[in-house]
């Protein structure tokens, strides 16, 4: 067996171990749900297919929430939801910004493990200050994580992320995309070898980074990750590709099949707001709060 194909049953392994996690496992997503906590507004990159809205009802992606959190209000949330849902298995913080550029990511994480240790820990992160903070996630029971990687080469990158925000500095062009891209990559692998669950997401951006996916699959797959989740693009208003048409169907699905052969893919990812609640098909946050 080749080292390349034993990863790949390393990794698959590894996943059907996260038998209540519903991003992380198909089966697991019929039956456990999720809560995310809008508690990180703030961000420090700049990405072109997004623009967070706080307060978009009738919006269903990444980036939108109904309201911003604070840590209490956080873990009073996670407590009226379990009354509500008997499903719950994951905490999770994806937003709307940067969860690492908000302190308020830590001392929610925090309240929710004292609080409620049976509930999985989960993070999104764009990467850029994760390598900073790796004990810090490591010590509060952190035990998945994902990662957005829109690309790999520096001429591409460039195009994808309009400035980065680093040791107190704005950054632009290919080395803002350098900076970023370091950190990202040493996320991952140190995510992984922490021994938590790693999922990769990667925004699909037709006349873009079509290019880019096998690149990210790869380099993923030789850091150990367990999962990519290719996610077509929402051309979203006010955005800086508000005008670059969303990839078709086939498209997505050609491009994860093509992926498919070097890291396993999430082909059930429901593109979740900031603060969604219960089933990944069936966010019933508006019915509970």
């Amino acid at each position: 067996m080749s080292e390349g194909t034993s990863a790949e049953v390393d990794s698959v392994l590894s996943l059907e171990s996260a038998v209540d996690h519903p991003c992380f496992n198909l089966n697991a997503s019929c039956s456990f749900g999720r809560i995310h906590l809008p508690v990180a507004p703030k961000c420090n990159v700049q990405c072109n297919y997004c623009n967070r809205k706080y307060d978009c009802p009738n919006e269903n992606r990444p980036g939108v929430t109904s309201a911003i959190l604070d840590p209490l209000e956080a873990v009073r949330r996670v407590r009226f939801a379990r009354k509500k849902l008997d499903d719950l298995s994951v905490v999770g913080i994806a937003g709307p910004g940067e969860p690492l550029a908000n302190e308020e990511t830590f001392e929610t994480l925090e309240l929710v493990g004292k609080m409620h240790p049976d509930l999985h820990l989960c993070l999104a992160t764009n990467g850029l200050l994760a390598p900073l903070y790796m004990d810090r996630l490591k010590e509060l029971g952190l035990g998945f994580a994902t990662v957005s990687i829109a690309a790999v080469d520096p001429h591409i990158g460039k195009k994808i992320y309009s400035w980065v925000k680093w040791n107190g500095n704005t950054f632009k062009g290919e080395f803002a995309f350098k900076v970023l891209s370091q950190n990202q990559w040493q996320a991952v692998e140190e995510f992984v070898n922490s021994g938590m669950l790693v999922k990769i997401n990667s925004v699909l951006i037709p006349g873009v980074n079509d290019n880019q996916m096998s690149k990210i699959a790869k380099r993923a797959a030789d850091l150990g990750a367990h999962m990519l989740n290719v996610m077509p693009l929402i051309p979203v208003e006010g955005s800086g590709f508000e005008k670059r048409r969303a990839p078709s169907r086939k498209e997505v699905d050609l491009i994860r099949d093509y992926c498919e052969t070097t890291l396993p893919q999430m082909r059930h990812c429901a593109r979740c707001k900031a603060d969604a609640v219960g089933l990944l098909k069936k966010d019933v946050s508006r019915e509970i709060f």
